[in-house]
C-alpha cells in the first residue's frame, strides 16, 4: 500500500503522537489469535468517544471503522489491527490526492489504490467503505486471528514497510477501548484491561514478594492459588521458550514421555520447573513457572491475552502449589531486566 511522504508523515504524526500520561507506556498488544466466536465479540457503547491524543477528526474517523468493524460482525481483534493500520498509513485522517507527495494513488484512511482494485476514488474516500474494504480482506485472511498483528494488516496492506505496523498495536488498543466502555474482551472472556493486559490466575494473593530482604534473588512474585489452576498468558504475544528446569538442568522440546519436571518439587531442589516465556510488544517478557505438567502452548506460537497457556503445579524449587510470575523490560529475559511485576500491572490497569 502507499506510504505517506515524509514531510507530510512527519506533520501528522506529531498530531497524533500526544496521549494521555495513563496510557503512554502502554506497550502490550490486546489480541494476538484465537477463533471468532462470541466472546471475541464486542459492543460500540461510545460512538462518540474522543480517544487521548486524537483530534476530532482522527476520533470521529476511528468511530466509523469500529462502528463499521461491528455491522459486519467482525471480531474486536479486527477492529483493533483495523486502527492500527490506518494509524500507520494515513494517521487516522482521510488523505486526499496529496500531489507530488502522493504515493503512486493511494487514497483514504487505508491509503488504498483504486489502480489495484480497491474502488473509485470517490469510493475509497468514503471511511464507511474504506473500512468495509479492509475488513472484507482481513477477513479472508487464513488464520488472521492467530497472526501477529503486522503480520496481519500486511497480509491485507501489502506495503513496502510490512513491520511498520506493530507499533501501533498498543496504541490502537486503547482507541477500540474508548469506544467500547474502557474495556476490550478476551476470545476466552477473561477480562482485559484497556492496555491489554490480565491477571495471569484468577483468585490469586501475592506470597513472597519481588526480591525481599530474605530472598533477593527472587526475581518475581508468587501468586498462591490450587493445583490445577488455569494459568493465562497476561497479554498478547509469542511463546519464546517451554521448558522443563530443575536442579541445574534444563530440557527444551522435544519433550518425552516422563520429564522430571512431571513431579512435585521442593524447597532447595531448584528450577523452575515447567514454564513459558511470552514476548509481548515492546520486548516485555512475561515468565510463567511451576506448571504442573507441559505447557499447552509450543515456541513459535502466537497467544492472545487470557487465553490458557498452562496449569498451576509446584514442579521445581517449590513448596507448593503457585504461579512463580516474572516481568522482564527486555528480549531475552535475564536476571538483570528482572522487575516488580507488581506495579508494572498496575500500571496496565491490572491489581494481582
Amino acid at each position: 500500500m502507499g506510504r505517506l511522504a515524509a514531510g507530510v508523515a512527519v506533520a501528522f504524526l506529531a498530531v497524533v503522537i500526544v496521549i494521555a500520561a495513563g496510557t503512554a507506556e502502554v506497550i502490550g498488544a490486546v489480541f494476538g489469535g484465537g477463533g471468532g466466536g462470541a466472546g471475541c465479540a464486542a459492543t460500540v457503547t461510545t460512538p462518540g468517544a474522543s480517544p487521548a491524543g486524537l483530534t476530532a477528526e482522527q476520533a470521529a474517523n476511528a468511530s466509523v471503522i469500529v462502528a463499521v468493524g461491528e455491522r459486519m460482525r467482525v471480531p474486536v481483534r479486527g477492529w483493533v489491527i483495523a486502527v492500527a493500520t490506518a494509524l500507520q498509513e494515513s494517521s487516522l485522517v482521510n488523505l486526499g490526492n496529496l500531489g507530488a507527495g502522493n504515493d503512486h494513488d493511494s487514497l483514504g484512511l487505508f491509503q488504498q489504490r483504486p489502480s489495484q482494485g480497491w474502488g473509485t476514488p470517490a469510493q475509497i474516500m468514503s471511511p464507511d467503505y474504506a473500512a468495509g474494504k479492509f475488513y472484507e480482506h482481513l477477513l479472508a485472511v487464513p488464520g488472521w486471528q492467530s497472526l501477529p498483528l503486522t503480520v496481519a494488516a500486511q497480509r491485507v496492506q501489502r506495503s513496502a514497510y510490512p513491520d511498520a505496523y506493530a507499533k501501533h498495536e498498543a496504541r490502537a488498543s486503547v482507541i477500540v477501548a474508548a469506544f467500547t466502555g474502557g474495556t476490550l474482551p478476551a476470545c476466552d472472556g477473561a477480562a482485559l484491561s484497556p492496555a491489554g493486559w490480565t491477571r495471569p490466575v484468577t483468585g490469586d494473593e501475592v506470597g513472597s514478594g519481588f526480591r525481599t530482604a530474605d530472598r533477593p534473588g527472587h526475581d518475581g512474585v508468587d501468586l498462591i492459588v490450587g493445583r490445577g489452576t488455569v494459568i493465562r498468558a497476561a497479554s498478547s504475544g509469542v511463546v519464546v521458550r517451554v521448558r522443563c528446569n530443575v536442579a541445574g538442568n534444563s530440557w527444551d522440546a522435544p519433550f518425552h514421555a516422563a520429564m522430571p519436571c512431571d513431579t512435585d518439587g521442593w524447597p532447595g531442589r531448584g528450577g523452575c520447573g515447567w514454564y513459558v516465556e511470552v514476548r509481548h510488544a515492546g520486548d516485555i517478557v512475561s515468565r510463567y513457572c511451576h506448571m504442573v505438567r507441559q505447557p499447552l502452548v509450543k515456541v513459535g506460537q502466537s497467544v492472545t491475552g487470557g487465553q490458557p497457556i498452562g496449569y498451576v503445579g509446584t514442579s521445581g524449587n517449590s513448596s507448593g502449589p503457585h504461579l512463580h510470575y516474572e516481568i522482564h523490560t527486555g528480549y531475552p529475559a535475564t536476571e538483570g531486566n528482572a522487575i516488580n511485576p507488581v506495579p508494572f500491572m498496575i500500571s496496565k490497569g491490572v491489581h494481582l
